[in-house]
């Protein structure tokens, strides 16, 4: 990674770096993203994930239903016509 990409992303991340580090990072980044790299030849990664614990949706869809019936419901409530009313808007 150059070092004008290091000045950018600290500039981004509000830190200060000296030349030195500058270039200590940018060596360091450099090493880092080759190892990567390196991982991406591998054959048979495709395969494999990087959570050990398989992540499912677990989410049902979602069914209209009626557990507990209108007339229950709207028994205590102030209704006219089958419509609950509420307080009169000024």
């Amino acid at each position: 990674m150059d070092s004008e990409t290091v000045r950018r992303v600290a500039l981004l991340a509000r830190i200060e770096l000296s030349e030195e580090e500058i270039a200590s990072y940018s060596e360091d980044l450099r090493d880092i993203l080759e190892h990567f790299s390196l991982l991406d030849e591998l054959e048979g990664l495709e395969d494999y994930g990087f959570n050990p614990v398989e992540v499912a949706d677990v989410l049902r869809d979602d069914e209209p239903r009626q557990d507990i019936p209108a007339e229950l419901l709207m028994r205590d409530m102030d209704t006219y016509q089958d419509y609950v009313r509420g307080p009169r808007l000024s």
